[in-house]
């Protein structure tokens, strides 16, 4: 499957704008540029097997915009210094040429290191461009991506409950196929792109958390308005942490852009989160 044809004048502009940043040295990884956020999840549902429990979550990569090879390397680099238990990535690896970044992906993301698992879900941009060869990238890269479905981390036989919802976007996703796997004895995280799916995770008692990206926290932020920016499925949770009912959103204002190569107050960001047993 190629690339969709509906998206090749934005291809156009993303490799002329590919050129002018290699013409300026732009393609370099700082790691001042990148904000590392802590954030602790606390929950009478969590065994105390999980007291500590560390997940960093990373979206929005865009490679082959302001992301390249070489930041994404350094952002790889880390999140392994961090020293996950697990690793989550929220989708839209790409932006509108997935196949002549595909490669630089893999390479990068073979480099991940977590003591349990990486797991994935694909985000809207993924499914505009080449969603089957993205899939097969994250395989190769020995990366869990869920489409509708639960992974299971077992310590002692206690179990953390890790769902993915498939792109909320293009009409990917199914809560019933979640429903019906659910145990409700155990904790569960969930996974989706679109943070506004809140709205709906919350809604099942075992979720605690649910972590997402798409609005790549509106790329700029103003002091007291905060997210001016906001669009489809980021309207109500644009950017950091909410209670929504008994669960904590959280919206991760991503490490790549799309279009639009500034941020203003909001810088790229990986989440490191701690579970905490209350």
């Amino acid at each position: 499957m190629k690339d969709r044809k509906i998206d090749k004048p934005k291809g156009m502009i993303q490799t002329a704008m590919n050129k002018t940043r290699k013409k300026l040295h732009k393609g370099n990884f700082k790691k001042k540029l990148f904000k590392i956020v802590p954030l602790t999840i606390t929950s009478d549902k969590l065994d105390p097997i999980f007291n500590d429990y560390k997940i960093v979550h990373i979206t929005d990569i865009h490679i082959g915009q302001w992301i390249t090879k070489e930041k994404l390397d350094g952002v790889v680099k880390l999140i392994n210094d961090l020293k996950p238990d697990t690793i989550v990535i929220t989708g839209d690896y790409v932006s509108y040429k997935a196949e002549e970044y595909i490669q630089d992906l893999e390479e990068c993301l073979k480099k991940l290191e977590a003591k349990d698992d990486i797991i994935s879900v694909l985000g809207n941009h993924d499914y505009w461009t080449n969603p089957e060869a993205i899939k097969q990238m994250l395989k190769d890269s020995n990366i869990i991506n869920l489409e509708n479905e639960i992974h299971i981390i077992e310590r002692n036989n206690k179990k953390l409950q890790i769902a993915g919802i498939d792109c909320v976007t293009v009409g990917k996703d199914n809560i019933g196929k979640i429903e019906e796997k659910l145990d409700y004895d155990s904790p569960a995280i969930m996974l989706v792109h679109e943070p506004d799916f809140a709205d709906t995770t919350c809604k099942l008692e075992p979720f605690i958390l649910q972590l997402s990206g798409h609005s790549h926290g509106g790329q700029f932020s103003i002091p007291y308005i905060r997210t001016p920016v906001r669009g489809k499925n980021f309207i109500k949770y644009p950017k950091g942490s909410y209670e929504v009912d008994d669960m904590i959103q959280y919206t991760n204002s991503g490490i790549g852009t799309n279009m639009f190569w500034f941020r203003i107050n909001c810088p790229p960001e990986i989440t490191e989160i701690k579970l905490k047993v209350e």
